[in-house]
């Protein structure tokens, strides 16, 4: 595209809503950003994944207010099958969250050394229970226990992590019942930083089928938040700085601390930072988390970036709650008015 999107610091804006989303949010001064002017040489923002999370999660409020007049409770289900403490931890969250929002939640925990059939038939019961609108396993699951099988055991209609073949065929169909909960995040991100997709050059690192294939989906639609030229790079892709260096928009999502830094990037680049990596070290926790992008060189050419902790990790709780909300309603036939404007997103189609 002639102009790519970088961000003006003093360019005013708003503060009014659209669609439930804020102006923007960021961790430099709070003030919103315009990524549409192609503008060189700004401020470097950051974006703060907690702040935009939060307000999405205002309105949130109002879509669980909607279904409590109409008698409904939200639910998610959750199902451990591990005992991993990350794992054990990124579910503490998710309850955390649920009950800030009044969603109803539940957890099915099974020992990680059970037959497969335990896990299985728990999922057919939440299947099958009325109070629960969203399912999600947490990965990872056993080594003896099929993955792929899980995906599919959870009814579509409440796949609320939008992995089932069902919902990825929706989302590839440009008709998503759920949007999966990392890709949707970054969405909300590059809206409220007003980055407008639509013609960018977008490069996502990364071919998983959480965030990089759902990733490219979302940002290729023919829709808001979208319209991208996207190219998708991987463990084989060849001279990845050359490509990287041609983005206008990175989506850093390889699992692999610190694999790009700003020597490889555009000026005026927008990254969002999906990886999160622990690299060990001598404090008293033990690690540090880093991202896929090394912050200190990339922000020196980014209009643009997330941290690591505090960009997109906030984001998939939230969408998650966003799903789980659409997910009751689509089941009891409420509207929620709150939940289509919000995935209006702030940008032009």
């Amino acid at each position: 595209m002639g102009m790519h999107p970088v961000c003006s610091a003093d360019a005013p804006r708003s503060s009014t809503r659209r669609g439930g989303l804020p102006a923007a949010y960021v961790a430099a001064g709070g003030r919103a950003i315009n990524c549409k002017r192609g503008v060189q040489g700004a401020m470097t923002r950051v974006l703060d994944g907690n702040a935009v999370g939060q307000t999405i999660r205002e309105d949130l409020e109002t879509g669980v207010e909607t279904l409590a007049d109409a008698g409904v409770t939200p639910g998610l289900a959750t199902v451990l099958m591990s005992d991993d403490d990350a794992s054990e931890t990124y579910v503490r969250m998710k309850h955390r969250a649920c009950a800030d929002l009044g969603i109803e939640s539940i957890h099915r925990e099974i020992d990680p050394t059970d037959a497969p059939e335990t896990l299985f038939d728990t999922v057919s019961a939440l299947n099958e229970d009325s109070a629960v609108n969203g399912i999600l396993v947490q990965m990872p699951v056993p080594d003896h226990v099929d993955k792929t099988r899980v995906l599919r055991s959870i009814t579509p209609e409440k796949d609320v992590d939008a992995f089932h073949p069902e919902n990825v065929g929706r989302l590839v169909a440009g008709d998503a019942r759920f949007k999966p909960c990392t890709p949707h995040g970054v969405q909300q991100l590059l809206a409220a930083a007003d980055v407008d997709t639509s013609g960018a050059d977008a490069v996502v690192v990364g071919r998983s089928d959480i965030v990089g294939k759902p990733m490219a989906n979302l940002l290729i639609q023919k829709a808001v938040g979208g319209n991208a030229t996207v190219t998708v790079c991987h463990s084989r892709t060849a001279d990845l700085a050359s490509k990287v260096g041609q983005a206008d928009i990175v989506i850093a999502a390889a699992g692999v601390a610190e694999l790009i830094d700003g020597s490889m990037l555009k000026e005026g680049a927008v990254v969002v930072d999906v990886g999160v990596n622990r690299i060990e070290d001598d404090s008293e926790r033990g690690y540090t988390l880093v991202g896929d992008v090394e912050f200190e060189s990339a922000r020196e050419k980014a209009s643009v970036i997330t941290p690591v902790p505090g960009g997109v990790g906030p984001m998939t709780i939230t969408m998650l709650l966003y799903n789980t909300i659409k997910a009751a309603g689509l089941q009891a036939g409420v509207d929620l008015p709150a939940l289509a404007d919000l995935a209006d997103l702030e940008v032009s189609a």
